[in-house]
């Protein structure tokens, strides 16, 4: 398993939170509480990946038990200066083998999370784990980006996915393998630039649903987004809701 400590810092924590601005603009993370807290309904979700709580602790206040899985004692550390163990239970360890006690109407991971798992067995894995924590017709979301391979030049094995003042992305891809690198630049005036850099293995959306039939899943929507817009060939990435049979 290569999501490692190493990856998910102190330092990285420190820097995640943004409130009110980036993935934790309202306009972006309001939709996404609302939709997992209709999908929860009267039961209990269970996040894995949880980080530093961006979805997990509103959710919680929404009035939605909430437990969560993570790998990073560093992202957990930020989580408990939001909320404690009492409130938002988390377990450290790995999305595909950590298993936590409770019955859950919804798993659910965010923010193209799966593909921090470097292995299509892996991914597999992580769908097994989903449906052994589900209730029958209980639910598990994904949110997770179109590779962007369409823009990668004949030749080139680079693309870049934002270009804005004090910042650059961009992701560089091994096709061979199905990996990709984020590359993040942050700098300012001065000579120096701050490079934050994470592995992924990208999935494309057929994969995504033949890994959740092996897990016993079926496909019940995809969206391009949270607020329920048509997933089209021009989405650059989709939220896909999976259910389990409800008996059997």
């Amino acid at each position: 398993m290569d999501v490692s400590e190493n990856v998910w810092d102190t330092e990285v924590a420190a820097r995640y939170d943004t409130p009110g601005t980036g993935v934790f603009a309202p306009e972006v993370l309001g939709p996404a509480v609302d939709r997992l807290a209709d999908l929860a309904g009267d039961g209990a979700a269970l996040e894995f990946a949880v980080g530093t709580g961006r979805v997990a602790v509103p959710l919680t206040e929404r009035g939605v038990p909430v437990t969560g899985i993570e790998s990073s004692e560093a992202m957990v550390g930020r989580l408990r200066t939001k909320m404690d163990e009492a409130a938002l239970p988390v377990a450290l360890g790995d999305m595909a083998t950590t298993t936590v006690p409770g019955d859950f109407t919804l798993v659910y991971l965010v923010y193209n999370t799966i593909s921090n798992l470097l292995t299509q067995d892996e991914q597999i894995a992580c769908f097994h784990n989903a449906a052994r924590h589900l209730s029958p017709g209980g639910r598990f979301v994904v949110e997770l980006g179109v590779p962007g391979l369409r823009c990668l030049p004949p030749g080139q094995g680079a693309a870049v996915f934002t270009d804005e003042e004090g910042y650059i992305g961009l992701d560089t891809y091994d096709v061979v393998h199905q990996h990709m690198t984020s590359h993040h630049f942050h700098f300012d005036e001065s000579r120096r630039a701050r490079l934050f850099r994470s592995r992924h293995r990208y999935v494309w959306p057929a994969e995504l649903d033949l890994m959740a039939r092996i897990a016993g899943f079926a496909r019940e929507s995809r969206h391009a987004d949270w607020e329920g817009n048509a997933f089209t060939a021009e989405s650059t990435s989709h939220v896909t809701t999976y259910r389990l049979p409800a008996s059997g």
